[in-house]
């Protein structure tokens, strides 16, 4: 997983959710210009993008939270997390794991992260049902009363990296 520079090639992705195919052709760079969201991408040994993920700083209210996580934490009515934006394979690399790669490599890097910036862990925001399964999978819960909305402790993915 390398940022996303000036000289990859963008309009060839197709993911098969036009928002997601959208924003990497025409935001992504534009985003990481202005420091709004940093997109990572993978790149095969020919130079074609098999996916994409962006993360950001974000903030989420205790209350959200689930309970057995609110619990273990300051009571301040906001607290920091890491914004898992969007995550993307390309149609041509679909069926190889790549899904799961980067979302390890995305939380990974969010957990390291956190002796710099801190983060009481990721939010992601699924598209669809088919993207609520993926997240629901690798142990996201969901945010508050929207179901859409999902969240991984840092605590919990520490303790996955350490275990490797």
């Amino acid at each position: 997983m390398v940022p996303l520079s000036p000289s990859h090639v963008r309009a060839d992705f197709h993911c098969g959710v036009p928002e997601l195919d959208r924003y990497l052709q025409h935001q992504a760079g534009q985003d990481a210009r202005r420091k709004v969201a940093a997109p990572f991408v993978l790149v095969d040994e020919s130079g074609s993008l098999a996916g994409y993920y962006t993360l950001s700083a974000f903030s989420v209210h205790l209350a959200e939270l689930p309970k057995a996580i609110a619990r273990r934490l300051p009571r301040y009515p906001l607290l920091p997390a890491t914004l898992l934006g969007r995550l993307a394979i390309s149609l041509s690399f679909r069926g190889q794991h790549l899904g799961r790669f980067l979302l390890v490599d995305a939380l990974s890097r969010s957990c390291k992260n956190t002796s710099e910036v801190a983060s009481v862990g990721v939010v992601v925001e699924a598209f669809d049902e088919n993207a609520r399964a993926f997240y629901l999978h690798y142990e996201f819960s969901p945010l508050g009363n929207q179901p859409d909305k999902l969240f991984l402790a840092m605590a919990t993915i520490e303790k996955a990296r350490s275990s490797r």
